[in-house]
């Protein structure tokens, strides 16, 4: 019996050992007659051409010059002279405001400057010239009368000296000298007053009065002037919410008026990509129902940062005259940087990205595999993107195909599948 048990183990370990082999001689064989994977991609080698930067930021479509006029005095409406949409010149007539009453006082105002200049006139040539020549009139009587005692005094002293006359008669004539005297130096002061001070007093005063008579005719005229309306600026009238007979209140706009001639795309860039630029680049603008981009060009560089989000404004102005822009449109705008001739430059799809940040790509080696290369990376147009370093100008790039590729994976350069389109290109994370 123990014979037979360890003849019956025996076996059964022959057994198990000889499947064993089997096996083991079966999974080698199926593994050597594995085809090889081979992945189909597209690749192209490195162009050198010249290379343009795109900056690309969103901005808002505002107007030339725009303006709100808002009345001066509150009035209803007697009429208006335009409707929206109505183009108009700088100084153009465009709504009357109620101003009976305010033409009526321009008209008592001018008036009382008519008046005023009259009286003016007046004093300037009648009054004034009279006063003075009265003055020098009694100052020469004066004189004269002075004169004329003077000698009598004289010719009085004489006589009473030679006995001829009584002393009373020289007392006499030297009272009168006196008077003389008195009467003379009288006129000589209100003549002086009268070249010095009264006649330049006189004068200013009728001159005051004739500026304020002026005044209020100007004031008056003003207020005319604030019920007629009128355009401060070339342009298309673009709002007009008030009809004949409301009332138009005064600091409240009545009508509005945008030069749309030339659009503004106003936007923030960050101090290191407004620094690149200048004013007159290239620009370009992607408007929403519009195929091809708008021409434009910087028009200006904001010389401070923005307190609030430092970065810094920068003006776009495209030329409108056409009429298809509208103000107040959502754009983004495209400025041409700087720009490299003789750039070797591949695809942006080429591109892989790392979790690091780091830039690399894969290229086709010569033995037919997939290989990744670091890259330096310099401008890019949107398309294409300069390569500074990590590329030979022989290099085979996979441009496209490369989603997933590990390094070695055999490829071969062909168009791309239909399934190959559906996944991300080799630009995307890796």
């Amino acid at each position: 019996m123990v014979k037979e048990r360890l003849a019956g183990m025996r076996q059964w370990r022959v057994a198990v050992v000889a499947a064993g082999c089997a096996l083991a001689c079966f999974s080698g064989c199926k593994k050597e007659a594995a085809p090889a994977v081979e992945v189909t991609v597209q690749a192209e080698k490195p162009e050198q051409g010249s290379i343009a930067e795109h900056l690309t930021a969103d901005a808002i479509l505002s107007p030339l010059a725009q303006a709100a006029i808002e009345p001066k005095i509150t009035a209803p409406v007697k009429k208006f002279l335009v409707q929206r949409g109505a183009k108009v010149k700088e100084g153009q007539l465009l709504a009357v405001l109620e101003n009976a009453d305010l033409a009526a006082a321009a008209l008592d105002n001018k008036g009382s400057y008519e008046a005023a200049q009259a009286a003016y006139a007046t004093a300037t040539k009648a009054q004034v010239p009279e006063d003075v020549q009265k003055a020098q009139l009694d100052f020469t009587q004066a004189k004269a009368n002075l004169d004329l005692n003077q000698s009598i005094v004289n010719s009085r002293k004489q006589l009473f000296a030679e006995g001829a006359i009584p002393g009373r008669d020289l007392d006499t004539a030297q009272a009168a000298l006196v008077q003389a005297q008195a009467a003379y130096d009288a006129a000589n002061t209100h003549l002086q007053s009268m070249e010095k001070v009264s006649r330049a007093a006189a004068l200013q005063s009728a001159q005051g009065q004739l500026t304020s008579a002026e005044g209020k005719m100007k004031g008056a005229n003003a207020q005319v002037a604030y019920s007629e309306i009128r355009s401060p600026i070339n342009g298309v009238v673009t709002d007009r919410p008030l009809f004949a007979g409301e009332t138009a209140a005064a600091a409240a706009p009545l009508i509005t008026v945008m030069d749309t001639s030339v659009l503004i795309a106003k936007t923030h860039l960050a101090q290191s990509v407004a620094q690149q630029m200048k004013i007159g680049d290239t620009a370009g603008l992607q408007v929403p129902g519009i195929a091809d981009p708008v021409e434009a060009k910087v028009s200006l560089i904001s010389p401070a940062l923005d307190p609030g989000s430092t970065t810094v404004e920068v003006w776009v102005k495209a030329d409108n005259k056409k009429g298809e822009l509208k103000v107040g449109t959502p754009v983004k705008v495209v400025i041409t940087g700087k720009t490299v001739d003789k750039a070797w430059k591949i695809p942006q799809a080429a591109v892989l990205t790392a979790e690091d940040g780091s830039k690399s790509v894969m290229v086709v080696g010569t033995d037919a595999a997939a290989h990744k290369k670091a890259v330096t990376l310099g401008i890019s147009d949107g398309g294409d993107v300069q390569v500074l370093s990590g590329v030979a100008p022989g290099d085979m790039v996979i441009t496209g195909g490369a989603y997933g590729l590990d390094e070695g994976t055999k490829v071969k350069v062909g168009k791309a599948d239909a399934d190959d389109d559906a996944k991300p290109k080799a630009g995307g994370d890796n």
